[in-house]
């Protein structure tokens, strides 16, 4: 069962995550504060961590350099900050995702899955191979037919997400989300469009019929073919 680690100093709201949380499976323990939440990390292992910005006794900040000295698991903030600084800091330090109160709750579990699938133990492969496209992650390389096929930073972070979330529908959304913070700026649909055209280019035998990258008519696009 998943473990998941909740900072919340709001009891009630904790108290609505948690219950949520616990009706899709997830094991979650919620802690108050700072200092309840190292005392969770010192003594049990978790999958991921919410982490509420602002605590009585500290800051999700202070808390999530903490995680990263001691543990490798996945981070989203819940923050009632919704000032474009607060979201750029989490982003910067490292932090998977972030969700400003007020949301709903099958938005939060829905990026739950969403960071727990790109941080799966397939997301911590060096080489991800689909058909005759291979990425090597730790050199951030790609190949067909075993050439070098240049490709962008932004390429690159698109293709590998496809890649970790293979046979999945991944919807604009989540794409552009996923997108958004490289180099500060931000994506838009028309934009993503043209990347996906470019990778196409790249990868498909045949662009206009593509076999890796598919269209999902309304909602988004598949990695159509299975990666190992």
């Amino acid at each position: 069962m998943i473990s998941i680690l909740m900072v919340e100093d709001d009891f009630s709201l904790g108290m609505g995550i948690k219950y949520a949380l616990e009706k899709e499976n997830y094991k979650v323990i919620h802690a108050t504060n700072k200092q309840e939440a190292e005392k969770e990390i010192q003594e049990q292992s978790f999958d991921l961590a919410l982490l509420d910005v602002t605590l009585p006794d500290g800051n999700g900040f202070e808390l999530f350099n903490y995680i990263q000295e001691t543990r490798d698991i996945p981070v989203i903030f819940l923050t009632a900050l919704d000032e474009e600084v607060n979201v750029v800091t989490g982003l910067d330090m490292g932090a998977d995702d972030y969700i400003t109160k007020p949301f709903r709750l099958r938005e939060l579990i829905s990026r739950i899955n969403v960071v727990l699938r790109r941080t799966s133990k397939k997301d911590k492969k060096e080489t991800l191979t689909s058909g005759n496209i291979v990425l090597h992650s730790n050199k951030m390389k790609m190949y067909k037919n075993s050439k070098v096929i240049d490709v962008t930073k932004s390429e690159y972070k698109l293709l590998y997400y496809f890649m970790v979330n293979d046979q999945q529908i991944l919807t604009k959304e989540q794409l552009l989300e996923h997108l958004w913070d490289i180099d500060g700026n931000y994506i838009d649909q028309n934009t993503l469009a043209v990347y996906i055209r470019r990778l196409r280019k790249k990868i498909e035998n045949n662009p206009s019929q593509p076999e890796y990258i598919q269209t999902v008519r309304g909602v988004g696009y598949i990695w159509n073919k299975k990666v190992i």
